[in-house]
């Protein structure tokens, strides 16, 4: 991977940490011991003014694959 995209990648990352740190730390709570297949993972969006959209998703193996092979490609 490209040094520079990586070095941007990262900073990015610092300051998405630095401005939700409540969000960093249930996010690092609910993978600490992994998700399994079955789990159910939803997601509410709702712009200021706006009625809330929620969806959510069953994960499946080919779910847990994909992100393994994104784990292996980020190291």
């Amino acid at each position: 991977m490209n040094p520079a995209i990586l070095m941007k990648i990262m900073s990015a990352k610092n300051i998405f940490t630095a401005n939700h740190p409540k969000f960093v730390a249930f996010l690092n709570a609910v993978f600490k011991n992994g998700i399994e297949e079955g789990t159910i993972i939803e997601i509410k969006v709702q712009k200021p003014g706006q009625e809330a959209v929620t969806s959510n998703i069953k994960v499946l193996q080919s779910d847990l694959e994909l992100l393994q092979s994104l784990r292996e490609l980020g190291r």
